[in-house]
């Protein structure tokens, strides 16, 4: 059986999935950049995507798939990405 997001919960510091096979994981938050240094608001506005194979922050353009959750690999994104997000967030 292949898992997929039921539920997401958020803090300042973790990511906690509640998964489909009954499992929970938590993954810190640092794995995501966009989600460590967005504001409250913007963390909690989520929606699951793919049916529950993911999870997209609207707000943050950040999507994390349940996939690679799962194996353990934070974002790929590139540091020149990020801090032009960044920029753009702190100049808003």
């Amino acid at each position: 059986m292949e898992s997929k997001i039921n539920n997401t919960s958020i803090t300042d510091d973790l990511l906690i999935i509640d998964l489909s096979d009954g499992c929970t994981i938590t993954v810190p938050t640092a794995w995501y950049p966009r989600l460590l240094h967005g504001s409250s608001k913007e963390r909690q506005h989520w929606r699951l995507i793919g049916n529950g194979e993911g999870i997209f922050w609207p707000d943050m353009d950040e999507n994390v798939s349940v996939e690679n959750i799962i194996a353990g690999k934070p974002s790929r994104e590139s540091q020149r990405s990020f801090k032009k997000w960044l920029e753009k967030q702190q100049s808003d």
